[in-house]
């Protein structure tokens, strides 16, 4: 597991492509979503205290991210589409429960898998191996090629995701058209 840094690194990069879809608007509203959800996985630090579950267990698995972005993003669609569709910010009136649904699911599920993708890059150094895949295959995944405290690594990795960011929002082109656009 890579330290808050770099989880928070990688949760933007892999939200870069959002550009190419959402534009500048709709990239930094996707790429809230995508942080929001960057330390989800982690939640078993808390979790443990209360529960029987160990660090890198049920919650850094595709299948916990995968239902805690549905029902929050379903949350989202029916808490937020009025605002999303009043607010002058987005500048449209057409946004759809079902777009508002797409849009936020899938920005906290990149973000969760992020995290779980940046932890089987440097686990197993400090903590047990990452079974991402569990139920569906229930052995563990290791890539290790990181070391979890490399300042290297983690603030590279944020200043390489906040750069990348930047450029992308300077040199903006239009986003390619698709159905689930949001704005004019």
């Amino acid at each position: 597991m890579v330290d808050v840094t770099g989880h928070f690194g990688m949760a933007l990069l892999f939200a870069a492509p959002a550009w190419l879809i959402w534009g500048q608007r709709g990239a930094l509203g996707f790429t809230g979503f995508a942080l929001a959800t960057a330390m989800l996985p982690d939640t078993d630090l808390v979790l443990r205290h209360v529960l029987p579950i160990t660090h890198h267990g049920i919650t850094h698995t595709l299948l916990f991210v995968s239902l805690m972005s549905v029902l929050v993003g379903a949350g989202a669609a029916k808490w937020l589409t009025d605002w999303f569709n009043a607010t002058r910010l987005i500048r449209s009136t057409a946004i759809s429960d079902e777009t508002v649904l797409v849009f936020a699911t899938a920005g906290l599920v990149l973000g969760g898998t992020s995290h779980i993708f940046a932890d089987l890059l440097s686990a197993p150094d400090i903590a047990a191996p990452l079974e991402p895949f569990w139920p569906l295959y229930a052995k563990p995944v290791i890539i290790d090629v990181i070391y979890y405290n490399s300042p290297v690594w983690n603030f590279g990795l944020f200043a390489v995701a906040i750069a990348l960011h930047v450029l992308l929002a300077w040199h903006e082109r239009v986003p390619f058209e698709n159905r689930y656009r949001i704005g004019s």
